[in-house]
């Protein structure tokens, strides 16, 4: 994989057809990184297209060129002809290709060059032709941030590009509360807002846009499906597909709701598990020196960052949670020292 400072130039040369993706169930750092780029590559005249592996959350609805964003699985022929005619095909917030499930094999199989902006732990980089990997930084939207300034573009920065990578840096950050807020993201915000954009509105459309079925569903699972494993300084929570029928749960209603348990006081680790249908999703948070990443990719098929991670399972809902009880003790040095 060669440097990323490597492709600035062609950015200059040629008008050139690019794809933009993301990793599948896109978050508010995937959509706004990849938005971001497109409006920015979009104004050096390159013609430009956001592919999402799958549907998105509605409360991503509002974000500035959403309405052209394809959804991979409800128009594959369309994306497949666009991945196969790309030059360029950038490749963000995800480092492994099956990152982004059912569109792996048309982006492994794509002609044109796959460049990589992520801040996941192990990249492929064997599949990437120019790329930087920078667990350091608080979100891809930072990245591209970065991508955009060094490369000669940051006069370019509008309140479109400035509401999309706001959403991803403001989320991944955790409301900029997370250790991975450095002085960086708060001179990067400053930029930001100098476009005149309003930050309070991107506040309102990620985390007051919800309908009320949601609230009743949070709390239903904090006071019925919680396990507090106070011996382990940890919770986890286990929600059946009759949970999410029952409350008429969508795309993004779940969002954030691992985070909760981590308010309890003593609590070092939080873990969710979401029943499927094809699969049970795994999301795992902690503090301080816990490390979820490896313990995810040990156990669960996943990974993420040290202190956030995901994971998935092929068992029943009961047998995966019996498992994470079994080799959660791997971690008792980190969570009880």
């Amino acid at each position: 994989m060669n440097p990323i400072t490597a492709f600035y130039p062609l950015l200059q040369e040629k008008t050139a057809k690019v794809v933009i993706t993301c990793h599948q169930k896109p978050d508010g750092d995937a959509m706004g990184s990849t938005l971001a780029l497109y409006h920015y590559l979009v104004q050096l005249g390159h013609e430009a297209t956001v592919i999402s592996p799958t549907n998105w959350a509605a409360f991503l609805n509002w974000m500035p060129g959403v309405d052209t964003v394809v959804d991979f699985e409800a128009k594959i022929k369309q994306a497949e002809a666009l991945i196969a005619e790309a030059d360029w095909l950038f490749c963000l917030d995800f480092n492994t290709l099956s990152r982004t499930k059912r569109m792996e094999t048309a982006l492994a199989a794509a002609k044109g060059d796959r460049i990589l902006i992520d801040h996941h732990q192990e990249p492929q980089e064997h599949m990437f032709a120019y790329g930087i990997s920078d667990t350091g930084k608080s979100s891809t939207c930072e990245m591209v941030y970065d991508f955009i300034v060094d490369s000669g573009g940051s006069q370019l920065i509008n309140q479109a590009i400035a509401q999309c990578l706001y959403t991803g840096v403001m989320t991944d950050t955790g409301s900029f509360r997370f250790p991975s807020t450095t002085a960086s993201v708060h001179r990067m915000i400053a930029h930001l807002k100098e476009t005149g954009f309003s930050h309070s509105l991107v506040h309102d459309h990620i985390y007051d846009s919800f309908l009320e079925n949601r609230l009743r569903f949070i709390g239903h699972v904090l006071l019925n499906r919680m396990e507090v494993i106070y011996e382990m300084n940890t919770a986890v929570m286990a929600i059946s597909k009759a949970d999410l029928y029952r409350f008429d749960i969508t795309t993004g209603d779940t969002e954030g709701l691992v985070n909760y348990p981590l308010s309890i006081q003593g609590i070092k680790m939080a873990a969710i598990v979401i029943d499927r249908d094809e699969e049970r999703k795994w999301s795992f948070r902690s503090k301080g020196d816990v490390d979820v990443n490896q313990f995810a990719r040990q156990f669960f098929e996943g990974g993420g960052h040290k202190n956030a991670a995901g994971g998935r399972s092929s068992d029943s809902l009961e047998n995966t949670l019996k498992h994470f009880h079994e080799v959660l003790g791997v971690l008792q040095p980190q969570l009880i020292g």
